[in-house]
């Protein structure tokens, strides 16, 4: 904990991505409260101070407070962190609601789009709390283990006011953790939650054995999907460039930490999409597809790469056709000549 400590905050999650953000936030707070859904996982965590399941070799500093009851969170605690899986994201917020209504801000760590509305994190935070309920998203090219490790990384801190925004970068920012500010929480949140649709993809090829080439071309189209969908929405073309857009993608499509790739790759391998699911476990990508494309033909996006990824989730083609199905499309254009 740093010399100048913070007000108290609490972590909603107490999984990979929640514990190691909870790590990053004890840097510089007075005490940090991590709840989870699971009360006898809680009390595992709380005796051992370790977070067995997900993070075996990091122990927990003993201002992090393990919490089983929300309704327990002290009065004070104004700031929270959501990061469990991103389709519970509606009723862990009127959970905290009902439970912690002290809480007065909220920042999402959590990416996807809601299955049957296609909203992302901000959107359902105000629909659960209000129009104009101070919320942030955070994403970034993060995995977990590296950050709870406490090696070098940085994110992206979407706010939809300064105030909010500037004390989640005081919050956060420490000698290994680095965050950046924007205003843009709508492209911060969907390349966010677009990612995990093209880190599939990115696993398929590489299971499919198709090379270095295929996959830096999936990345690269992937990317200028993702950008089209953002920016309909109202979202930044720069945003998709930074850690949110480019960074994450990178990270998720190359490195096999990512559990949207590792499914791609034993899909791509050929092992069956339920095996997959058994082995791997969480993929937020699997449900992500499936909106994504729904909300891109509301809109008139052409996302085709996201489209194979779906319809192969569906079971409708297999890896190898949907490949196939992207490569026989007509030649596009990729930057047109001036008129």
């Amino acid at each position: 904990m740093s010399a100048t400590a913070l007000p108290p905050a609490v972590v909603l999650g107490a999984g990979a991505w929640g514990t190691a953000l909870a790590l990053v936030l004890a840097y510089r707070a007075e005490r940090v409260y991590l709840w989870g859904r699971d009360a006898e996982a809680q009390r595992r965590i709380a005796a051992d101070r370790v977070n067995a399941r997900y993070l075996p070799d990091v122990r927990l500093p003993s201002h992090i407070e393990i919490l089983e009851d929300l309704a327990l969170l002290p009065a004070e605690v104004r700031t929270a962190v959501l990061v469990t899986p991103f389709q519970s994201t509606r009723e862990v917020l009127s959970r905290l609601r009902a439970a912690a209504p002290q809480v007065a801000r909220i920042a999402c760590a959590a990416k996807g789009l809601e299955a049957g509305t296609h909203l992302t994190a901000p959107q359902i935070v105000a629909e659960v709390c209000g129009a104009g309920f101070p919320v942030a998203v955070l994403s970034g090219p993060n995995f977990a283990l590296e950050v709870a490790q406490g090696l070098p990384a940085a994110i992206t801190v979407a706010a939809d006011t300064a105030g909010f925004g500037a004390e989640l970068l005081e919050r956060l920012y420490s000698p290994r953790f680095r965050p950046y500010l924007s205003a843009d929480l709508t492209g911060v949140a969907i390349g966010g939650g677009v990612k995990n649709v093209l880190a599939i993809a990115a696993g398929i090829s590489d299971g499919l054995g198709l090379g270095a080439n295929c996959r830096a071309a999936l990345i690269t189209r992937g990317l200028a999907e993702i950008t089209r969908l953002g920016t309909a929405l109202g979202g930044r073309p720069e945003t998709f460039m930074g850690l949110s857009g480019l960074g994450d993608v990178v990270l998720t499509c190359t490195d096999d930490l990512s559990r949207n790739r590792r499914f791609g790759l034993a899909i791509g391998g050929g092992q069956s999409l339920a095996a997959a699911r058994e082995e791997i476990g969480l993929v937020e990508g699997l449900v992500t597809a499936g909106e994504v494309v729904a909300l891109a033909a509301r809109l008139g996006i052409e996302m085709p790469i996201a489209t194979q990824v779906a319809a192969t989730l569906r079971g409708d083609v297999t890896p190898a056709e949907a490949v196939a199905a992207l490569m026989s499309r007509e030649p596009g254009v990729e930057a047109r000549h001036p008129h």
